[in-house]
């Protein structure tokens, strides 16, 4: 659970805020090794101090947008995963969409928080193009890449070593106007 702050993009069932410190519980997520079963996480350990250092960053950063994806229940808020554009990129005007999702699987939420994100890259931050990396066996975001409108751009083979074997990395990739 985490204290309610204002709320950055408002969607029907989720909210994102920016990451405040008292979102830094969230590395947990980062050493669970079944949450960070379908990324690229969970190689090196982490700690409230590695994410609270990133957190702090991102107020000097116009290369990230990263917000946390905010679920609301009566009085409670409770922090189930974060959203982002990286790699943003001012004169190629792209993007690469991140998401990381702690609690509350399948409800839906992960797509609507990407959603709103790629969203406001097109329309506020003006964005031509954003790309998503996946491994091959992530089925849940290859859905939402495809989903959200990214084309299959290509297949990256045995581009990352994860649980002791190669994984093939997936890219989407859609610009402003497909559809």
């Amino acid at each position: 659970m985490s204290s309610h702050i204002s709320n950055f993009l408002t969607g029907e069932n989720i909210y994102l805020r920016p990451l405040e410190p008292c979102d830094s519980d969230y590395f947990q997520w980062f050493n669970d090794a079944e949450i960070c079963a379908g990324n690229s996480h969970h190689v090196y350990p982490m700690n409230r101090t590695h994410v609270l250092d990133y957190i702090d960053s991102l107020d000097n950063r116009k290369d990230v947008i990263a917000l946390a994806i905010i679920f609301p229940k009566a009085d409670k808020h409770y922090h189930i995963g974060n959203v982002s554009l990286q790699n943003i990129h001012p004169i190629n005007r792209s993007a690469e969409l991140a998401i990381i999702m702690g609690r509350m699987h399948g409800h839906g939420f992960g797509f609507e928080a990407c959603k709103l994100i790629v969203n406001h890259g097109f329309s506020v931050l003006g964005l031509h193009r954003i790309t998503y990396g996946t491994f091959r066996h992530n089925i849940a975001m290859q859905k939402i890449a495809l989903k959200l409108g990214m084309k299959l751009e290509g297949i990256r083979r045995q581009a990352a070593w994860k649980d002791g074997e190669w994984a093939d990395v997936f890219e989407y990739g859609m610009v402003r106007f497909d559809k």
